[in-house]
């Protein structure tokens, strides 16, 4: 990037997962950020024909990451991020903050990227109310299905097989992830005029010298009034800001960038569509119930893990299928609870990444589709790409990006990255029939 390039970047944002960082992208894109999401670390040359941005992502796979392998992972980000000086950090976390302090710790990956800028102040943002995802006075409540539950009580994600959800006050969750002094500041104080709001915030770092804050969002009117604190606060000093697509969001709507309300259509996939899901949640359950206009083949989770032979078994078949025009979903996901926490988790998504890459080996796509966060993230770092740029929305939290790849074969292929909660019953369908 050139100085005036630099000079043009407002946020630099790395997300925990590949779906989580698809959103990020589409959110920042749609408040007309120039945006592009990078699939692993930039090289100087990548970056160069990138051209100017206002937004700058890397997609990562923290989340499934032990601390040892996020020092790894997130030092040589933050290191590009500071030679960067994008005024915003952004540290891109699930909306469900779904983590813990062996794996995907976000109090971890606060203490790797924090002395990569300047400004003591952390902002963590609660809450993604497009994703109906909720925090009220350092409490977090998402929704499943109609309902909205707290997260501890949530049926996916206080079972959730890796990092399951015990604690709703997001103060406690991360205080476990080694940040003990959290404060807060609660949705009912946004009423306060700006100078009000400002005195408070100034107040409380001074006085109670916090690890982080934690502010409430539990309504897209909240968002502006965070946006200009982290915005002002970012003038002052570069900062880390920790949380969900909203910490963009916020910004959006401080600066006053709404998000189109002409969305752009989508047209009909121009080939076969093949979707690998790996997520285990009931709605990517529903999701592949209700894709009647696939063939759906299920794949042996143990042993796609255990076996090479039956993995390049499975990609053959499927790109067979691929080859003679038929839709394909392939899917771990199973009706045996105890099969499925028997499931090698670690193991499947580095697993499903290897099926993919051979599938598409013997089969190119123009479209694809990918459920589960783990799967998502290893699956695409299996593909021969280097980034992504945003062209639709398909569902609130649920992006068809564009692939740019030196490969001819995969440069331009149109990719949606799901995470398991997100989406209604019909988006597989959608995926391949279009909006338009």
């Amino acid at each position: 990037m050139s100085a005036q390039e630099q000079r043009d970047l407002k946020i630099a944002y790395y997300g925990d997962d590949f779906t989580g960082a698809t959103d990020t992208l589409a959110t920042a894109a749609r408040a007309g950020l120039r945006t592009l999401l990078f699939l692993g670390l930039p090289t100087a040359a990548q970056l160069q024909r990138a051209g100017p941005l206002d937004c700058l992502g890397i997609a990562g796979a923290a989340r499934a990451m032990t601390p040892a392998e996020m020092q790894l992972e997130l030092t040589p980000v933050g290191e590009l991020f500071a030679a960067l000086q994008a005024p915003v950090v952004h540290y891109k976390t699930c909306s469900t903050f779904d983590s813990a302090p062996h794996m995907g710790s976000i109090g971890a990956a606060i203490q790797l990227l924090r002395p990569h800028v300047d400004n003591l102040f952390v902002p963590i943002v609660g809450g993604q109310p497009n994703l109906r995802r909720y925090c009220v006075f350092g409490n977090l409540f998402a929704s499943a299905g109609p309902e909205i539950h707290r997260i501890d009580r949530h049926p996916t994600m206080r079972q959730h097989p890796v990092t399951p959800m015990h604690e709703a006050d997001l103060r406690l969750h991360l205080a476990q992830q080694g940040l003990p002094h959290i404060s807060a500041i609660a949705y009912p104080d946004y009423a306060q005029d700006d100078e009000a709001l400002e005195r408070q915030l100034d107040t409380l770092l001074e006085t109670e010298t916090p690890t982080a804050v934690l502010f409430d969002i539990g309504d897209s009117a909240h968002l502006a009034p965070v946006g200009r604190l982290i915005w002002q606060q970012a003038q002052r000093q570069r900062l880390l800001a920790v949380g969900p697509s909203s910490v963009v969001q916020a910004l959006a709507a401080h600066w006053q960038s709404s998000l189109d309300t002409q969305p752009a259509t989508i047209a009909p996939a121009d080939g076969p569509v093949l979707v690998l899901a790996g997520s285990l949640s009931p709605m990517t359950a529903r999701q592949i119930k209700a894709a009647s206009s696939y063939r759906q083949l299920p794949l042996d989770a143990p042993r796609l893990c255990e076996d090479p032979a039956y993995l390049a078994q499975m990609a053959a078949q499927i790109a067979g299928l691929l080859r003679q025009g038929q839709h394909v979903l392939a899917c771990t996901a199973s009706d045996d609870s105890e099969r499925q926490s028997a499931r090698p988790a670690r193991a499947l998504a580095p697993a499903c990444g290897e099926l993919l890459a051979q599938v598409l080996e013997a089969a190119p796509l123009r479209r694809l589709g990918i459920a589960g966060g783990d799967t998502s993230s290893h699956a695409v770092q299996a593909l021969q790409a280097w980034g992504l740029s945003y062209q639709a929305q398909l569902a609130p939290g649920v992006a068809l990006c564009r692939l740019h790849s030196d490969q001819a074969r995969l440069d331009g292929m149109e990719l949606m990255l799901k995470g398991g909660q997100m989406g209604d019953e019909s988006l597989f369908e959608t995926l391949l029939r279009g909006t338009s």
